[in-house]
């Protein structure tokens, strides 16, 4: 598995304002955004992500996924932050 199907997958079961995988194998990195995730915390929206990828993660197609969701306030205030 790719992280390019890891994203179809997410893109098919969540309708996110944006998203990001990488990685290769079967580990990866998600970096999801939504205002869905408002008032959320954080093993909810962990929680919420995992979900579509629980049959790929149970046959061991996925071994590690890192999450980390946010709301567009988040993740402008975010990335203002890595930029610096």
């Amino acid at each position: 598995m790719d992280s390019a199907k890891v994203q179809q997958i997410l893109e098919e079961a969540l309708q996110l304002e944006e998203l990001h995988v990488k990685g290769e194998g079967s580990h990866y990195e998600v970096v999801a955004v939504d205002a869905c995730f408002e008032g959320m915390n954080r093993v909810k929206k962990q929680q919420l992500i995992y979900s579509p990828l629980m049959e790929y993660i149970q046959r061991n197609d996925i071994h590690a996924v890192s999450i980390k969701a946010y709301t567009p306030q988040e993740w402008a205030r975010d990335k203002k932050l890595m930029s610096l």
